[in-house]
Order: C-alpha cells, then sequence, then structure tokens
C-alpha cells in the first residue's frame, strides 16, 4: 500500500484553493511508510546503480559545492549517494505508480484537466554530505520550450525535510505577477534584492510523506543540508496533454501521458 491510511481524508478543495492564492498548499500526509521505504530504497538503488533504466537524466553535486559550478550532460558518473537530481523517473515503475496515485490523480484532474501529461518527474536530493544552496528561480518560461508553461508541481518529501535541511522556501503568491524574465529559471540578483525576497521567505518544512501544491512561477530556493542526513524529494510537473514542445535543434520531446489518458505521444 503506496497511500496512508489518512490521504483519503485529504481535503484535496481547500489545499487547491490555497494553491490557487498563495502559489503552495500542504496537503498532508499522502504516502505511507512502506510506499516511502520502497522509494527512498529504489532511489539509492539508481544512485548506485543496481537499478538501471535507459534514458534517464542524472546531474551529480557540483564538485566545489556552488550552483554556478554544476556540469551539465555528463550523466551517470558512478555509484554515489550525491546525485542532486534524476529526472525521467516515470520509467520507473515504483515513481510512476507514486505520481499516478488517486489523490495525486484528484488535484490534477481538478487543476490541470482530465487530460494531463507529465513535463518531468524529477528526485532533488541533498546529500548527508550537505548538498547545494538552489538560488531563487521559476519553473518555466521560454528555456522550458513549451507552448505554454505548466502550472502544478506536486512535490513530496521522502526524508523528513526540517529547516536545516534545505527545505523549499517560497516567496508568497508571487505565482500571481508571472515571470521575472521572459526566459525564466533562476531569477536575477537585482530583481530578487528588489523584491527583498531573502528576508521575505516563507520556509516549508515537511515530514517524511508529506506532500506540497507548488506553483510552477512561484519564486523558491533552497538552502544547504546541515543535518547530516539525507533529504529527498519527487517533484512531478503536470500540464495539459495537448502541451506541445516548440524546441527546433533536435526532434520536439513527446510527452507521456498519466492517468489512463493514453500512452506516449
Amino acid at each position: 500500500m503506496i497511500l496512508d491510511v489518512r490521504a483519503d481524508a485529504a481535503d484535496v478543495g481547500a489545499a487547491i484553493a490555497h494553491f490557487r492564492a498563495h502559489g503552495w498548499a500542504r496537503l498532508g500526509r499522502v504516502a505511507s511508510d512502506e510506499g516511502l521505504e520502497g522509494l527512498r530504497a529504489r532511489a539509492d538503488d539508481l544512485m548506485f546503480g543496481r537499478v538501471v533504466h535507459e534514458g534517464l537524466f542524472f546531474q551529480h553535486d557540483a564538485r566545489g559545492g556552488a550552483y554556478h559550478d554544476l556540469a551539465f550532460g555528463r550523466g551517470w558518473e558512478g555509484p554515489s549517494p550525491c546525485y542532486r537530481k534524476i529526472e525521467k523517473l516515470e520509467r520507473d515503475p515504483l515513481f510512476r505508480a507514486w505520481l499516478e496515485n488517486a489523490v495525486f490523480e484528484r488535484v490534477v484532474r481538478s487543476v490541470v484537466g482530465d487530460e494531463a501529461a507529465l513535463y518531468r518527474a524529477a528526485l532533488f536530493t541533498k546529500s548527508a554530505q550537505g548538498g547545494m544552496e538552489v538560488p531563487w528561480h521559476q519553473d518555466g518560461g521560454s528555456f522550458w520550450g513549451l507552448d505554454r508553461d505548466p502550472e502544478l508541481q506536486i512535490w513530496t518529501a521522502l526524508d523528513d525535510a526540517p529547516v536545516e535541511s534545505g527545505c523549499v522556501e517560497v516567496l508568497d503568491a508571487t505565482h500571481a505577477a508571472g515571470l521575472a524574465t521572459p526566459l525564466g529559471g533562476n531569477i536575477p540578483r537585482a530583481i530578487v534584492d528588489r523584491a527583498d525576497a531573502d528576508r521575505r521567505k516563507l520556509a516549508l518544512p515537511a515530514l517524511a510523506g508529506e506532500v506540497l501544491l507548488i506553483h510552477n512561477y512561484l519564486w523558491h530556493r533552497s538552502g544547504v543540508n546541515s543535518t547530516g542526513r539525507t533529504r529527498r524529494a519527487f517533484t512531478v510537473a503536470y500540464m495539459p496533454a495537448s502541451t506541445r514542445c516548440l524546441r527546433r535543434k533536435r526532434a520536439p520531446r513527446a510527452f507521456v501521458r498519466v492517468f489512463a489518458c493514453g500512452s506516449v505521444r
């Protein structure tokens, strides 16, 4: 059983209303202990090469610990607990089952619609060695190469995520103003300073199994992990299945439909 016994009682309507107003919401405890154990074990197996799926995207922490020193295009670099990101986890049956659970389906059908697809399904990790600070950013813009930006991410804490572990931090309701720059992604320091974001930020600590809804345009960041324990979270960006990839240098991406809306397009 992957769902917590309390999951059916989740007040999805209230969470969505808060999400629309503030750009984030707490959905409560959704994952069971059994489900968490399976996902954590699978995360370890992927990082150490004990389970292999073709086409996964891996990114290791920067060797010096600075975000601007991140290396791209290296993929899996050998067994390590310090991969900060693994994408395309819809290719793994355990993570696929989680992202299509019944509670998430209720949220996605209410926010995205009945025909939904995935932009990404990704594990984000801050290792026991500290992980990395992630700057203020938004998950959208021309860099994403879509005809419209996704609006909904569903974020699951696989481990306890207190403030000291580098929990998600947000700037409340910033989704309402749209993108800070047309490119999207990292928000320029001058704009961050004008918004006084570092002082006004709101920390969203979570216990293992708890779930957050996050709007893609909401300003968010995270600090380093000082607990000495791994902090893992699984986040899934859902979007209308009619969304199209606009990239031209390579073949346009095909997106995986979810909740019995068909297979890969």
